[in-house]
């Protein structure tokens, strides 16, 4: 009779225990299947449940409100450019909010201010817009235009949508800078 050699007896006993620790560690698995399982830093062996289901931050900040006293046209404006705006800024805002007011028809001319701190003077001054005593932007009106200010730059210029403000991008905030003014053209 042929005898086995010892290391192989001992492999096979290896590979032995490590399938039944793998079988009972994936039952172990398979009953909880709602449970993380892992190792802390002192190696203690932790469990904690797995979320299953997320539920994204309440919105604190209401939606905007239409005010009926505002000339519709700025309505427009606000959809005109949201549908034009993109995912991300292209440093242009004064220029894509000019665009909207001006197809929008609540300017009667393309403004000619380059700087978009300087917005707010040109339509009142020029196109009939009122400066609105309004200091947060998310009380501001839907169609209203939003003026920010910034030292040793152009600024910043946005409208007031009704889940929140576009330039020549979308975004659900306000923009960080210091809000110089909000205004609005008033239906006549």
């Amino acid at each position: 009779m042929r005898k086995t050699p010892r290391c192989v007896s001992f492999v096979v006993v290896i590979v032995g225990s490590f399938l039944t620790a793998s079988g009972v560690h994936a039952a172990r698995l398979g009953s909880t299947r709602s449970q993380f399982i892992f190792r802390d830093a002192s190696g203690k062996t932790e469990t904690v449940p797995i979320e299953s289901n997320y539920y994204p931050k309440k919105i604190t900040v209401p939606v905007a409100k239409v005010d009926r006293r505002l000339d519709p046209r700025l309505l427009r404006a606000a959809t005109l450019a949201e549908e034009r705006a993109h995912a991300h800024s292209r440093e242009q805002c004064w220029r894509y909010v000019k665009d909207a007011l001006l197809a929008a028809g609540a300017v009667s001319s393309r403004p000619k201010t380059v700087l978009a701190k300087e917005a707010g003077d040109e339509l009142t001054r020029n196109y009939g817009f009122t400066r609105l005593s309004i200091n947060d932007p998310y009380a501001a009106p839907v169609g209203a235009v939003l003026v920010y200010e910034a030292k040793r730059a152009a600024g910043h210029v946005e409208i007031r949508t009704r889940d929140g403000f576009v330039s020549d991008f979308r975004s659900k905030t306000p923009s960080p800078r210091r809000l110089v003014a909000v205004y609005a053209k008033l239906s006549s």
